[in-house]
């Protein structure tokens, strides 16, 4: 027997109808940001004009200007940065305290894009203005980033992979631990071989993500795989990887064991995911290679603190695979930040409160990134990860006109960014004065 499931594409206007007071967008207008300081993703300036029309900046000025039937928005005792993006976001999925196996047999996709809704909204609050979403039910992320696109709902600019693609019995088969009389919706997301990997890959893009997700590498959260272990072989990752940069999309790849990151970066993935296992041998290959690391520092620190305090909340084995890889993520970031990786920010937020994403700033920095290369990790570097660097990422000219500010100096002290006063996407305020508008 299995269990019904409906398909969230049916479901997507009574949503967004259901929601629309919650989250539907102002029309953006021209405004004209005076910024006492400004990080423009390079530089750092003193009293800044961003002029801005519509959703785009136009221009960035020195002293503080106006344009005619222009709003002035007063910033200028406050820093002033891009909006931050978060390359590793699950924002359909949170930490409930409950049974994983027992929601996951209770819980449908209506549910889920209920809640992913105020989720989003959520992250953006918190100064998330894009986010790439890199693992969820197809037809809901797909179906988030259409409605927020189209401003029926409040949420950040939207990159998503939908289901992650692994093998039978690897890291994202629903499967794992299950009973086999029931069906827990396999399909579409399990690839064995590389003739299936190619047909999965191209269905997804046609079905609208922007990225494909990848399992080459055994997990922490799954039932009874190895972190260690490589479990997609070459040809699968390489028959991935090659159809979705034939298609003009970009590969991740969730990889904690030595042998799946080299073998993944050496075929070509534009980022690694986690990363933990990783030493000098993986840096040099990374580096060459030209692939980023996402190291998801705050969900390390998270599950580790949950397997300490309510192992009972979290799926048989994961909480003893937490305890191993949690504490080494922190050297393995600063070892490889040293050796030149690129590395872009992410959370892998999904067991910590969304809109919270900011906390991941100071474990960069505690791992030995500078403030200024924490922040670049998550505004040009994440940027250029997405693919997306001519419209996301820095206060320039032809951007859109995506904007937080804090008070104080965030590059003497990083943790200002977990609470951000400002946040605009796209020329629309959504919140101000620490208030969401």
């Amino acid at each position: 027997m299995r269990p019904t499931r409906t398909s969230l594409l049916g479901t997507l206007p009574f949503v967004a109808l259901a929601l629309t007071p919650l989250g539907q967008s102002a029309l953006a207008r021209d405004a004209v940001v005076h910024a006492g300081t400004l990080f423009d993703g390079e530089a750092t300036r003193s009293n800044v004009s961003i002029v801005i029309a519509d959703d785009r900046i136009v221009a960035v000025e020195d002293g503080f200007v106006t344009r005619e039937g222009a709003e002035v928005i007063d910033l200028s005792g406050e820093t002033v940065l891009p909006g931050f993006i978060d390359t590793h976001d699950h924002v359909t999925m949170g930490y409930s305290g409950k049974n994983p196996v027992a929601e996951r047999a209770q819980k449908t996709d209506i549910d889920t894009a209920l809640e992913s809704v105020a989720y989003a909204r959520a992250t953006l609050l918190g100064g998330f203005t894009s986010i790439r979403d890199v693992g969820g039910e197809t037809s809901i992320v797909v179906g988030l980033k259409k409605a927020i696109a189209a401003g029926e709902i409040k949420g950040p600019r939207m990159w998503v992979s939908g289901y992650p693609l692994g093998p039978t019995g690897g890291h994202g088969d629903p499967q794992n631990g299950m009973s086999p009389e029931l069906d827990f919706h396999s399909e579409g997301r399990v690839i064995d071989g590389p003739i299936e990997a190619r047909k999965i890959v191209r269905g997804m893009h046609r079905d609208g993500v922007n990225l494909i997700k990848i399992m080459p590498s055994g997990g922490v959260l799954s039932i009874g795989d190895d972190p260690n272990h490589q479990t997609m072989t070459d040809d699968e990752i390489k028959a991935v990887v090659d159809t979705a940069h034939s298609l003009g999309i970009k590969v991740a790849a969730h990889a904690h064991g030595k042998t799946a990151i080299l073998h993944a970066s050496e075929l070509g993935v534009d980022s690694i995911e986690h990363g933990s296992f990783g030493d000098a041998e993986t840096d040099k290959a990374m580096k060459a290679n030209g692939t980023y690391l996402v190291p998801t520092l705050l969900v390390a620190e998270t599950v580790v603190q949950i397997a300490r305090t309510h192992p009972e909340t979290l799926n048989p084995s994961a909480a003893a695979k937490a305890l191993e890889v949690g504490p080494i993520v922190m050297s393995n970031l600063g070892r490889a930040y040293k050796a030149g990786v690129k590395i872009a920010f992410g959370t892998d937020q999904s067991l910590a409160p969304h809109g919270t994403n900011a906390k991941e700033f100071a474990l960069l920095v505690r791992a030995g990134m500078t403030p200024r290369d924490a922040i670049r990790a998550a505004t040009v570097n994440a940027a250029d990860l997405l693919g997306a660097s001519d419209v996301v990422g820095s206060v320039t000219p032809g951007h859109y006109a995506d904007l937080v500010a804090v008070k104080g100096d965030p590059f003497a002290d990083i943790a200002l960014l977990e609470n951000v006063d400002f946040v605009m996407k796209g020329g629309d305020v959504v919140k101000a004065n620490g208030e969401a508008k």
